[in-house]
């Protein structure tokens, strides 16, 4: 750059409609430098950072898209990409310079770059002919002009063509004159006149020379022919022509018409007309007519390449004399060139946080044509938050001017449209498609503002109970959603403990089964977090309720269950009916239906006597007590909530029917054994049945054995002399709670005096003859198994005293076989009514029913024996008929029906107190003579002749 002169000038400034920062410098350099030269240091020219260059991508832009410079961003440098003709860029133009624009990125900066081309002496003049002829008559007279071709220069300014020089000039010297349109006119004048006769023909040499150094010249020879006078040359009517044409308008359009006038006649008068310019463009663009002088339009013009053309017409006769004018013609601009839309710069997304007048895109926009034709105006789509403005003069710069909000609009394409003010008018567009990036400016919303789930109790742990759902406007990790258990307490208690909640589907779920007793409903609170940096969140209060569900039975608080002692409620024997005896109180920790409770009398001693409330579990007398109900009753109440399966609690009652203090005491001892039973009950129950189950499979193989037997020994029975008298002992059921089979306890004696006779039949199952009974004997059955046994206490019937005198029958009265035979039969029945309708005893009712008879004095004949089988006969036929529960309150049974006579089918006569149905008995047998006292065996005591037992009688 040794030989080229660079200046520089740096100018800044701030644009305020643009957040774009645009400087300016211009560079001068001259032409023809080589590929590579340095232009200049555009970096520290404008002050920026060689880093800078390099995260801008910084560039070159010119309109034209003619790479003449290039930018190194290493060294922030401008460099020559391709050598530089100034006469090719700019011709005749001056100033010659390139315009460029340095675009940068990150922000977005754009800066303006001049760069002058100067001009080199790198053309010399020349002429567009070799030689120019001209015929002039030996008659011109000194003065006479003659225009000469102007050589041509492709340099300006001092390069350009500056001088002429004409040899020899004996006869002509030139004569320069500055031209109205600027240049100079070249004429040849003749100085002295010319002379045929000497000389025909004369050769001049024209050169023209530019003001370089060295000076580069160019010659063109000129060839004179002398011809015969001619002395009046032809004269135009003025010497400026003016025209205009459209530049759209067609071939042939005429445009003007010249004249020039020749004072001559015949043939040196005629004047013929043609374009003396050299310039390819103008001899292509006009064409004018030799002989009428009229001007055409011979190409098409086009004002964006020349506005403005300069013809330079020749008149000539023919005689060699001339004339010359100027012909201006203006092309006129007219609307025919959209404007072109180049982008500078664009971005493909945005932040939607990006603060309002930030640069999305930088464009420029150019139309060729001029005036309004050439003026553009830019807009955009409406509705949108951007922008268009322009910071200088075709530059147009793209921007928002509000907030952006990537959830509302993700993507905007954008339409610019640039129109110019021409009529019509001529527009162009363009789209840009703009992104919107996300920003994490949107917290998690909940679908609902809270939530509220019902779980049944008692549920499986892990139970998916339900699920909360929050969306999140963002997009991508910022709209990730993670579901989070907040941090509190239920009783004291880590929610945690209770629930979890699944971070990525928001499923919640059950820790552990649920008790509505201890917790009937509690609250926590999920918070829904996104993925952002930083995160962003939002809260929801959950509530669960706890559904109950039937898992607590009834509990009894009145009256208290205690193991060691017996609390006995009290009755006067006074009491009318609707006495209230006790209350059952009893609660249900569970709720609703599930704690609705009702009560109910499952066993009780009397049933006739007792009633219960269903809803308030009073325990109220039915009916008024009487002397004859028993002084210990037993009720066990089943209080039953309203569940679905329902459950229930048994409470157990004892209640003494009496007057006094002392019959309270004398009870006690008997509430205490039961007491002590109900503690093992479920131990014994279990050992019954395995009992009876094996009793049963036992009783099974002794039928069959005790069949096979008989059959064997059916004909020694068949010859015996003693009557076998068939019986059905009574059976007792298990119907108790515990769902056991029925099972009885039979037995069958047979005694005679002879031991050789006598048989014992083991236990068998009953059949018809098994006496159904009341379900309060179970607890008969259950003292019996604790051990109880009623053949151990003191007042058991098995204990039998010496019969008074009214046990005895006459001697008329016993009938059967005479001798020393005797024939004993002993049969017991027993209900669980015995102890609590036990009556007086019979001496001391003065019963006469007999129980056992006496030693008969003679053995039975053959006739008795017969009819001991007939009566015995009748006599179970008249039992099993009468083997029914007896448990109302208008009978009451007389075991003595029970004791039967052998060898007869009368029974003995009930109690004279005991106003009861008795069966008629047929007319006794008159006995052969009475039996002595001492030979009568004891009488078994009946449950009526019962005598309470005191703790005296104990002792």
């Amino acid at each position: 750059m040794a030989d080229a002169v660079i200046w520089h000038t740096v100018l800044f400034f701030i644009l305020l409609s643009s957040r774009s920062v645009i400087a300016q410098v211009s560079y001068s350099i001259p032409e023809e430098m080589g590929k590579g030269s340095m232009v200049g240091n555009i970096a520290q020219d404008l002050g920026l950072d060689i880093k800078r260059l390099k995260s801008g991508k910084a560039r070159i832009y010119t309109v034209d898209s003619t790479e003449y410079i290039e930018l190194n961003r290493e060294r922030g440098s401008l460099l020559i990409k391709e050598k530089i003709d100034r006469e090719s860029l700019c011709a005749k133009k001056t100033p010659c310079a390139l315009h460029l624009q340095m675009i940068l990125e990150s922000p977005m900066e754009r800066y303006t770059i001049t760069i002058e081309i100067t001009d080199i002496n790198d053309n010399a003049p020349f002429f567009q002919k070799e030689e120019i002829r001209f015929e002039i008559s030996e008659s011109a007279v000194p003065g006479a002009r003659f225009m000469l071709e102007r050589a041509m220069d492709a340099d300006v300014g001092t390069y350009g063509l500056q001088s002429y020089l004409l040899k020899p000039t004996d006869h002509f010297v030139l004569d320069l004159q500055n031209h109205v349109g600027g240049g100079k006119i070249v004429e040849m004048v003749l100085q002295k006149p010319l002379d045929r006769e000497k000389q025909e023909r004369l050769t001049l040499l024209l050169t023209a020379m530019d003001g370089g150094e060295p000076v580069l010249s160019g010659t063109v020879q000129i060839h004179v022919t002398v011809l015969d006078v001619n002395d009046n040359g032809p004269v135009f009517t003025q010497k400026i022509y003016k025209a205009s044409v459209l530049e759209n308008a067609p071939k042939g359009t005429k445009l003007t018409t010249v004249s020039a006038s020749d004072a001559d006649e015949g043939t040196n008068g005629q004047v013929t007309y043609y374009i003396s310019n050299n310039e390819e463009d103008v001899n292509e663009m006009f064409i004018i007519h030799q002989n009428s002088g009229e001007l055409t339009l011979k190409g098409q013009g086009d004002f964006e390449k020349t506005s403005h053309y300069e013809l330079d017409v020749q008149a000539r006769d023919q005689g060699g004399l001339s004339d010359s004018c100027k012909v201006i013609i203006d092309v006129l601009d007219i609307n025919d060139n959209k404007p072109t839309i180049s982008i500078l710069s664009k971005a493909s997304s945005i932040s939607e946080e990006s603060p309002s007048s930030t640069v999305v895109a930088m464009m420029n926009v150019n139309d060729p044509d001029s005036a309004e034709n050439g003026k553009v105006q830019c807009i955009i789509s409406e509705n949108i938050p951007f922008a268009i403005t322009s910071p200088s003069k075709n530059f147009f710069s793209l921007l928002t001017d509000q907030d952006l909000d990537r959830e509302r609009e993700a993507e905007y394409n954008i339409t610019v449209t640039c129109s110019d003010e021409g009529v019509p008018s001529l527009s162009s567009s363009i789209s840009l498609r703009l992104h919107i990036s996300d920003v994490n400016d949107n917290a998690p919303v909940f679908e609902r503002k809270n939530y509220e789930a019902y779980v049944v109790e008692n549920n499986t742990p892990g139970l998916s109970i339900f699920t909360v759902k929050a969306s999140d406007a963002d997009s991508n990790q910022n709209a990730r959603v993670s579901y989070i258990l907040e941090e509190s307490t239920v009783n004291g208690v880590p929610v945690s403990s209770y629930v979890s909640v699944s971070a990525d589907s928001g499923v919640i779920n059950a820790v552990h089964a649920f008790d509505y007793e201890q917790l009937k409903d509690f609250h926590f609170r999920v918070r829904a977090q996104d993925g952002g940096s930083p995160p962003l969140s939002s809260n929801v209060t959950v509530k669960i309720t706890i559904q109950d569900q039937n898992d607590n039975a009834p509990q009894v608080l009145y009256p208290v269950q205690t193991g060691g002692s017996v609390v006995a409620e009290i009755v006067p024997r006074s009491a009318d009916v609707g006495y209230l005896v006790t209350k059952v109180v009893a609660v249900d920790v569970d709720s609703g239906q599930n704690a609705w409770l009702s009560y109910k009398l499952q066993k009780v001693t009397d049933r006739a006597l007792f009633e219960v409330g269903v809803q308030n579990g009073e325990i109220r007398t039915v009916r008024q007590v009487t002397d004859k109900d028993a002084v210990k009753q037993k009720l066990t109440v089943v209080v039953e909530d309203n569940g679905q399966p329902s459950r229930s609690a048994v409470v157990n009652i004892n209640v003494v029917v009496a007057d006094t203090f002392p019959e309270v005491l004398s009870e006690f001892t008997d509430f205490t054994h039961a007491k002590q039973y109900n503690d093992d009950l479920t131990f014994y129950l279990v050992l019954a049945l395995a009992a009876v189950s094996f009793l049963f499979i036992t009783t099974v193989v002794v039928i069959i054995s005790v069949k096979i037997y008989r059959w064997r020994q059916s004909r020694v029975f068949h010859h015996s002399n003693l009557p076998v008298i068939p019986y059905y002992p009574p059976g007792y059921a298990d119907t108790g709670v515990t769902g056991t089979l029925p099972h009885m306890y039979n037995y069958d004696a047979c005694m005679t005096t002879d031991s050789r006779k006598s048989g014992c039949k083991y236990s068998t199952l009953g059949g018809q003859s098994v006496l159904v009974m009341d379900p309060s004997f179970t607890e008969t059955m259950q003292r019996a198994m604790k051990g109880n046994n009623i053949l151990d206490e003191a007042d058991s019937p098995e204990l039998q005293k010496p019969p008074n005198n009214d046990w005895r029958l006459p001697p008329n009265q016993r009938p059967g076989p005479s001798g020393q035979h005797r024939f004993h039969t002993l049969q017991q029945r027993w209900t669980p009514y015995e102890k609590s309708r036990a009556g007086a005893r019979p001496e001391e009712a003065g019963a006469g029913a007999v129980v056992g008879t006496g030693p008969w004095p003679n053995p039975p004949t053959e006739a008795e024996q017969l009819q001991a089988l007939m009566a015995a006969a009748n006599e179970v036929s008249e039992a099993t008929a009468t083997l029914g529960p007896r448990y109302n309150a208008q009978y009451v049974p007389d075991y003595r029906q029970n004791v039967y006579i052998p060898g007869s089918t009368a029974t003995l006569t009930a109690n004279p107190q005991q106003q009861m149905p008795q069966q008629a008995l047929p007319p006794p047998q008159a006995p052969p003579q009475a039996a002595p006292t001492a030979d009568v065996p004891k009488a078994a005591p009946t449950p009526a002749s019962k005598k309470k037992v005191t703790k005296k009688d104990k002792k």
